[in-house]
């Protein structure tokens, strides 16, 4: 998802130059770390604000972002709008897992699924959330991301589990459900498989059954 640097300065996109240099002053005074004792939460949102006052106020990084923006508003993809926190991706996870369990299995798109997990489960997001110590919603957050990926095929879900990984290392408890996921991935990807295999030779033993009593 696309940033909405307006937003994230709290302003109109026909925003002047002049109008986006006082917004970043006001909003960063509010938001520094020093004011604020180094908060995790206000230090993701002043770098949030910091990277959208870098791009709004560079000409050629302006004119690249209002492009990328008009193509994802033209095919209907939100902008994020929210900084990158633990309790900002638990909330997205919820709505996903929410959003998935309303779904056909047989008839949804797991490959764009996928991608949006991958997109959520960014590198830059992981290591956003280390910054914090925020375990227990982290835990949800892996949770959350395991039941929503519970549909997807085998070799969607491993490089994905893989993400996890790296965003659950320390804590031994998350690491064993992202394994245990992955086992019963594995059992329902030979199941899938070896499934009709199976169909036909209990379908031959029973035809034999019947055969050999009859007799």
């Amino acid at each position: 998802m696309i940033k909405d640097y307006y937003n994230i300065l709290e302003l109109l996109p026909q925003a002047t130059l002049t109008e986006i240099r006082q917004a970043y002053r006001h909003l960063a005074k509010r938001y520094h770390p020093d004011k604020n004792n180094n908060d995790p939460y206000a230090t993701a949102q002043f770098n949030e604000i910091k990277e959208a006052y870098e791009v709004l106020t560079n000409p050629a990084k302006k004119e690249t972002y209002l492009q990328e923006r008009w193509y994802n508003q033209s095919i209907g993809k939100k902008r994020k709008t929210e900084a990158i926190t633990p309790v900002s991706i638990l909330r997205l996870s919820l709505e996903l897992e929410k959003y998935v369990s309303k779904l056909d299995i047989h008839r949804m798109n797991k490959a764009g699924l996928s991608g949006y997990i991958h997109e959520l489960l960014s590198n830059e997001t992981i290591e956003k959330l280390k910054q914090f110590d925020e375990r227990g919603i982290i835990r949800q957050i892996i949770t959350t991301m395991l039941t929503a990926m519970r549909c997807l095929p085998l070799k969607f879900a491993i490089p994905l589990s893989t993400r996890l990984e790296d965003l659950a290392k320390g804590d031994e408890m998350s690491l064993q459900r992202i394994k245990e996921f992955l086992k019963d991935q594995k059992k329902s990807f030979l199941w899938d498989k070896y499934k009709a295999l199976v169909i036909v030779i209990f379908t031959i033993l029973i035809c034999l059954l019947i055969y050999f009593t009859s007799k």
